[in-house]
């Protein structure tokens, strides 16, 4: 499957996505230490949503669209709202935008804290570069997030958090990020590290957990939303959320989250996981 950023941005996976990716980047800034932020595969930042280019959808509009429209309960609308106040003015202006994950750290870091993002196509790279090549705090790449994860860890700050995000154009591009995950962790084993999946069959995603469970990682967070049943010919109804070393209370976050975006964004069958492979 190709799953690039600018073909999806803001849907359903997006939403789950980038507000776990929020809660993160928040208990990490609560400590006044700096902390790294790095992206292994970053695309252009932030993306225009009208009008729709050829081979592009619109299912932003049953993603952070409605999750702007829903009215939340108290306890979720404060997991969200940092969130909303980043995407909700990009979408209520003139020319809709959505802000991908670079465009949340930069949106939440503080002035000690510093970004780290790489993106290897030449079109996004360029964009990337455009939106964020003024940033003080962040350095950009053209290159391969996975061998830039060899060379960037661990930082200097020694505190921080590593989205790996691919657009899952190989056909091999889970077995590859876990194995990049694997070794990053190896290296650097106090780091947060989070990869992001499609779950097109259960058996492929029971797969890659078992392997993590198998690495001897001491703690790993699962987290999966669907809005509808998966198949492997059908559009991407199911994702989720490989979590090494999550933040303290970010599993009882999901638990609020995940049941309430389930029944904002599903269709005809939504769901949810949340599952420690190790180290609860």
């Amino acid at each position: 499957m190709n799953y690039r950023h600018e073909f999806h941005a803001g849907n359903f996976a997006d939403v789950f996505k980038h507000i776990v990716l929020t809660r993160a980047l928040l208990r990490l800034c609560v400590k006044p230490a700096p902390f790294r932020y790095i992206e292994t595969h970053a695309g252009s930042g932030i993306y225009d949503l009208l009008p729709p280019p050829p081979g592009k959808s619109t299912e932003w509009q049953s993603g952070i669209g409605a999750l702007i429209a829903a009215a939340a309960p108290p306890d979720v609308r404060d997991l969200i709202e940092a969130y909303l106040q980043i995407e909700a003015p990009l979408i209520r202006a003139e020319g809709p935008r959505y802000g991908g994950s670079p465009w949340i750290a930069k949106s939440l870091l503080r002035r000690q804290d510093r970004i780290l993002l790489c993106e290897l196509h030449p079109a996004a790279s360029k964009a990337l570069r455009a939106n964020f090549g003024n940033d003080r705090r962040t350095k950009l790449f053209q290159s391969d997030g996975y061998a830039g994860l060899n060379a960037f860890l661990p930082p200097v700050e020694r505190r921080g958090l590593v989205l790996i995000d691919p657009p899952f154009e190989a056909a091999q591009e889970l077995a590859t990020a876990a194995d990049a995950l694997v070794k990053a962790w190896r290296k650097w084993t106090t780091g947060i590290y989070m990869l992001w999946y499609p779950v097109k069959d259960a058996g492929t995603a029971a797969s890659f957990a078992a392997k993590l469970a198998d690495e001897g990682i001491k703690r790993v967070l699962r987290l999966e939303l669907q809005i509808d049943s998966p198949a492997p010919r059908a559009p991407l109804a199911r994702c989720g959320l490989m979590i090494i070393n999550p933040p303290f209370g970010l599993d009882a976050e999901a638990k609020l989250l995940l049941p309430w975006l389930a029944g904002v964004l599903g269709r005809h069958q939504p769901g949810f996981l949340i599952e420690w492979l190790s180290g609860e």
